[in-house]
């Protein structure tokens, strides 16, 4: 049997399934396909000036663009050897805390949730969950509220730059953002429910997760430390020697580490640093296991589980957006960025997307120019786990109609929150 799948909507970018299955339900093939061109951002940067490189890099996609900017600009700065201002951290998380918020919110309730009620148009969603969706619809405004004040823009900032931003965000537009956090919070709880209580599919599978790590937070922004397996492995140790990247099926690199499928996004982050949630997202996570009735041993067995941890990030990251704000709001806004010096040198940086972690590696002469780049995005990273997934999911649902088969199978892609733009960038 085979089965295709020429286009899986409802996810960023564009993307295909092909497997062929034996009569015994066993898979004999299954793949993953990008419908994407490949854009080739890596060699455009190329001779680039580095004042020029975030912008472009920030083009990659359209969901995601916060983390694509600031990990370019935290990688020139390493290879420059440039320190920012504890004020400039600050305010990159604040936007990047941002981005989780309104990336979360809209895969969540539009893209994901109508999988597990067998609903197909998302008005017909709305109509059912009238209150949830005007709540869904709220938190993201919030979100990109802050990223617009911060950024200059809600879709790709223009603000941050090497050493700073560029303008420095309104105190009264914070102190207003400061005062809407508590009303945010309020709709995300009003979402607990639609996913606390939902049927997730069963798929039981030991996976490998992999995500930034610091002993002392919920780690999301710049680390030197990537936590895998249980092990903690420097930045520079993890991205040079221990990941395979795979050229071999273009337009997506294909990376795995020491040989191994791994899995990113908030299930990951959760496993990792799930000590380091703020009060009420672990409120939440707590009442889930409770609900669900999970095994503790077992929480990170079931792939599906993803939809409700990336609600509790959203939980959480409010709450970390409204603890970062007051901190701003302690010091003076007017600062500048600082000086650039040219001087040649290599930059890696890591950060958490909303879905995985991702690596920007960039070389630049003594000139001021790029010289060479690599970015490893979180959906090239995560896609052969995806596959190993469907290859497990599969023969459960072989029996299934047709209809009632792809439309599973839809679901368990559209869970991993896949950005084929970024992996094909």
């Amino acid at each position: 049997m085979k089965i295709n799948i020429p286009h899986i909507h409802k996810i960023e970018g564009d993307a295909g399934f092909w497997a062929e299955v034996t009569k015994q339900g066993k898979v004999k093939e299954l793949k993953m396909n990008s419908l994407l061109g490949l854009r080739q951002i890596e060699g455009i940067l190329v001779g680039r000036k580095v004042k020029d490189v975030p912008l472009i890099i920030a083009r990659i996609c359209g969901i995601c663009p916060v983390v694509h900017i600031l990990n370019a600009v935290t990688a020139i700065e390493k290879a420059l050897d440039i320190q920012v201002s504890p004020l400039t951290v600050s305010l990159r998380k604040l936007i990047l805390a941002s981005q989780m918020i309104q990336s979360h919110a809209l895969h969540l309730f539009f893209m994901a949730l109508p999988d597990f009620l067998d609903i197909e148009n998302d008005f017909d969603l709305m109509k059912k969950f009238p209150k949830e969706a005007k709540a869904a619809l709220k938190i993201r405004d919030y979100s990109l509220d802050i990223i617009r004040a911060v950024g200059g823009r809600a879709i790709h900032p223009l603000t941050p730059k090497v050493g700073g931003f560029t303008k420095m965000p309104e105190r009264k537009e914070l102190e207003r953002l400061l005062k809407d956090s508590k009303l945010a919070l309020e709709n995300a709880l009003i979402l607990n429910n639609a996913f606390k209580k939902l049927t997730y599919p069963k798929l039981e599978r030991k996976a490998i997760f992999a995500s930034v790590f610091s002993k002392k937070e919920y780690a999301f922004y710049q680390t030197d430390i990537v936590k895998i397996k249980d092990n903690k492995i420097s930045v520079g140790d993890f991205y040079s020697n221990k990941i395979e990247e795979s050229l071999t099926a273009p337009p997506v690199k294909r990376v795995k580490f020491q040989g191994e499928s791994y899995m990113l996004g908030a299930i990951a982050r959760i496993k990792n640093n799930k000590d380091f949630l703020n009060p009420q997202a672990k409120k939440v996570l707590e009442e889930f296991i409770t609900e669900q009735g999970i095994e503790k041993d077992k929480l990170f067995d079931n792939v599906f589980y993803n939809l409700f941890f990336q609600y509790v990030e959203v939980v959480h990251f409010i709450e970390e957006v409204e603890k970062i704000t007051k901190e701003i709001l302690t010091q003076d806004l007017k600062e500048s960025p600082k000086e650039i010096k040219i001087k040649k040198g290599t930059g890696l940086s890591a950060m958490e997307a909303p879905r995985g972690t991702l690596f920007d590696y960039i070389e630049v002469d003594e000139k001021g120019r790029i010289f060479s780049c690599n970015i490893i995005t979180p959906s090239a990273q995560f896609l052969n786990n995806l596959e190993d997934d469907l290859r497990v999911y599969l023969p459960d649902i072989i029996k299934l109609s047709e209809e009632e088969r792809i439309r599973k199978l839809r679901s368990l892609v559209r869970v991993y929150d896949p950005c084929i733009s970024c992996a094909t960038h």
